[in-house]
C-alpha cells in the first residue's frame, strides 16, 4: 500500500492559508469542553441542535475546510478529521452532524466543475450554511426531471443526517431520461421541502436526522453539483476518494465516541465509588479485573488509532495527487480506509460496551448517562456496518479486485 504516505512538503492549493492545525485543534477542545458540560442533559432531552449547530458557527468550524481566499478556515483534511474526533469524544451526535456536514459541503470540489465549486463555497461561507443529507443510494431514489432551464425534484429521502437544523440539503438523485445519479443541492426551505422529524432512532439523537419529501421543488443548473455515477468513463480516481474520504469520517467519529467513553469511566474510576453491594467488585483504580479491563480497551483504541493515522495519511496522499491518481491509488487507500473504519467499530464497540461492565450497576443510572456512549456507537454501526468492509478487504488482498465506488449512508 504504497500510496499511503504523506506528501512531503504542503499540498500546492495557495488558497490553504488559514490560522493552522493548532488553533484550530485549539478551538475544538474548547468547544467539546463546552458541549461535555451538559451533554447528558441535552441528550436526555432530545431537541434539535439549534444552539450546538450555532455554536460550531460562532467557532468558525462549519467552514473549516472552505479556502481561506474563499473565506474559509483553510484547513485540511487531517485537520477535520481531527476536529471531528475531539467533538465526538464529547457529544457523538454532534460529531456526527458535523462530519456529516464536512463530507457534503466539501463535495462540490470533487463532483462540480471548479467554477461551480469555487462559486457554492464563497456563497457558503459567506452565509455560514450548515449542511445536512446525504448521498447514498436510496432504494426509492429522488428523480430528476428536466422543466425548461431548470430541474424539477421529487420524491423521498427516508433518512438523512443533520436536516432538521440544515441551511442546504445535499442530496443524490436519478435523472429522469438518463438514470445518471447527480448530486443536487437545495435550499431546505425552498418551496415543495418538507423536513420531517420522524426518525425515532435510540442513539444519535441530536445528529438532527430526519425524513425529507421533495415535490416538485424547482432546481436550477447551478444547483446539480455533477455526476455521481460509477462508471469508469464517468468516475474519475480523485472522484472516486469521495468514498474513502466519508468513511473515514465514520472512523474518526468511532474513535472519538470510544476515546470519549473511556476518559469518562477513568475519571468515574478514580473518584473511588463505593459498590452498591458487598459482594460485587469494588471497581476501584486497584482492582485487578478493572486495572486489565482498561489496558485491553486502551491497546484496541489505541490500535484502531493508529490504523486511522494511517488511513489519514493515505487519504492526503490521494489528495495531493490530485487527477495523476491512478485507479490503483485510488484502490489502496480505499481498502486502508476500510481496514480503519472495521477497526474503529471494533474498538467503539467493545469500549463503550465494556465500559459499563467496569463502574458496575450504577452505570444504569440515567442521571449518570454512561448508556448514552453505547446507544450512539451501535446506533452508528447499525447503519455502518462494517462486515462488507472486510470482505473488501480481503477480496483485495485475496484477489487484487478494486473496492465499489459506495458512498457512506452517515459519513
Amino acid at each position: 500500500m504504497g500510496v499511503a504516505t504523506a506528501p512531503s512538503g504542503p499540498a500546492s492549493d495557495s488558497d490553504r492559508i488559514g490560522p493552522g492545525r493548532a488553533h484550530w485543534l485549539r478551538v475544538a477542545r474548547e468547544t467539546a469542553d463546552d458541549l461535555a458540560t451538559d451533554a447528558v442533559a441535552r441528550e436526555q432531552a432530545g431537541k434539535a441542535p439549534f444552539d450546538e449547530v450555532g455554536g460550531l458557527r460562532e467557532a468558525g468550524l462549519l467552514t473549516l475546510l472552505i479556502p481561506a481566499g474563499l473565506g474559509g478556515g483553510g484547513a485540511d483534511w487531517p485537520t477535520a478529521y481531527a476536529v471531528v474526533r475531539e467533538i465526538a469524544a464529547a457529544d457523538g451526535a454532534i460529531g456526527q452532524l458535523l462530519g456529516c456536514h464536512y463530507f457534503l459541503s466539501w463535495s462540490a470540489r470533487l463532483f462540480a466543475e471548479p467554477a461551480l465549486a469555487a462559486q457554492v463555497e464563497r456563497k457558503f461561507a459567506a452565509e455560514q450554511w450548515c449542511w445536512g443529507g446525504g448521498f447514498a443510494r436510496q432504494e426509492l431514489p429522488l428523480t430528476l426531471v428536466r422543466k425548461g432551464s431548470g430541474h424539477v425534484l421529487d420524491g423521498r429521502q427516508s433518512y438523512a443526517t443533520g436536516v432538521l437544523v440544515a441551511d442546504r440539503l445535499a442530496v443524490r438523485a436519478e435523472r429522469a431520461d438518463t438514470g445518471e445519479p447527480v448530486a443536487v443541492v437545495v435550499d431546505s426551505v425552498r418551496r415543495g421541502v418538507r423536513i420531517n422529524g420522524d426518525t425515532d432512532t435510540f442513539g444519535q439523537r441530536l445528529a438532527a436526522g430526519g425524513s425529507v419529501e421533495f415535490e416538485a421543488v424547482p432546481v436550477a443548473a447551478d444547483d446539480v453539483l455533477g455526476s455521481l455515477s460509477a462508471d469508469d468513463d464517468v468516475l474519475s480516481p480523485l472522484s472516486a476518494l469521495a468514498s474513502p474520504v466519508g468513511r473515514l469520517l465514520s472512523a474518526q467519529l468511532l474513535l472519538g465516541m470510544a476515546e470519549g467513553v473511556l476518559a469518562e469511566a477513568r475519571e468515574y474510576s478514580r473518584a473511588g465509588h463505593a459498590p452498591w453491594h458487598p459482594d460485587w467488585p469494588s471497581g476501584s483504580p486497584q482492582d485487578p479485573q478493572v486495572l486489565t479491563a482498561y489496558g485491553e480497551l486502551t491497546l484496541l483504541t489505541r490500535s484502531a488509532s493508529a490504523l486511522a493515522d494511517q488511513a489519514v495519511d493515505g487519504v492526503e496522499g490521494g489528495l495531493a495527487r490530485g487527477e495523476d491518481l491512478s485507479y490503483d491509488e485510488y484502490a489502496e487507500i480505499s481498502v486502508l480506509v476500510a481496514m480503519a473504519e472495521a477497526a474503529a467499530s471494533r474498538a467503539a464497540q467493545e469500549s463503550t460496551a465494556r465500559a459499563l461492565d467496569i463502574i458496575g450497576a450504577r452505570s444504569a443510572s440515567s442521571r449518570l448517562g454512561f448508556d448514552r456512549f453505547w446507544r450512539n456507537v451501535r446506533t452508528h454501526t447499525l447503519y455502518e456496518p462494517v462486515a462488507h468492509r472486510l470482505r473488501d478487504v480481503g477480496d483485495y488482498f485475496l484477489n487484487g479486485a478494486h473496492p465499489p465506488f459506495v458512498l457512506p449512508f452517515r459519513p
